[in-house]
């Protein structure tokens, strides 16, 4: 990242002078006070400038657009690639005509790629966590939408016939959209159990 130092009649000037060489918004760099001078004696004795060390901030938006246009490549898939944060959630939306390849068996793929992409994100811990989201064609909704629907059918059969039951593995976000889905339930209960990637969930009766 880039790093340049800076002097000025003030603090503020230094900063000005080096968002005006770095051509970026304030919010886009960190700054270190080096100096923060002095204005001497009637501005004239001993008087001595602000210095500054400015460096660039990682633009990490930049970072998962290039990441995922690399991928894409490879994949020879043609995709527009569109990004936003809010509080902290990095939502990454891919639009093309043909998304399933990146959809994959039950949205394996677009979770490798959400994963990878996390990675890219916050590699080095040099920031707060972002949690990022990776979605096409309204994926992630229709994919909730068809695990509560399994969530509410496996607990009606777990109340008729009083017995467990273990549905596939699933992933962590997957698991929790079970679990929430019957946490209110009247009649049953949920947990996990297995280690990952092959961890489940299990709905159970609860107890008298």
């Amino acid at each position: 990242m880039k790093v340049i130092e800076t002097t000025g009649k003030t603090v503020e000037e230094a900063l000005k002078n080096a968002l005006l060489e770095l051509k970026v918004e304030k919010d886009k760099v960190e700054v270190e006070v080096l100096d923060e001078g002095n204005k001497g004696f009637f501005n004239f004795i001993g008087v001595r400038p602000a210095k500054i060390k400015v460096k660039l901030k990682r633009d990490y938006i930049y970072d998962a657009k290039i990441f995922l246009k690399n991928i894409l490549d490879k994949m020879k898939v043609e995709a527009e690639i569109k990004i936003k944060e809010e509080n902290n959630v990095i939502k990454v939306y891919l639009t093309g005509s043909d998304m399933g390849i990146l959809i994959g068996y039950r949205g394996e793929t677009l979770d490798a790629l959400q994963y990878l992409l996390s990675l890219v994100i916050n590699k080095n811990h040099e920031m707060e966590y972002k949690r990022v989201v990776l979605d096409t064609e309204n994926y992630r909704a229709k994919r909730e939408e068809t695990l509560k629907r399994l969530a509410r059918r496996v607990a009606e059969k777990v109340r008729k016939t009083g017995r467990i039951v273990k549905l596939e593995p699933m992933n962590p976000y997957e698991r929790r959209v079970i679990h929430s889905a019957l946490q209110n339930d009247f009649y049953v209960n949920t947990y996990s159990e297995g280690q990952e990637p092959f961890r489940r969930v299990v709905v159970d009766l609860k107890k008298a």
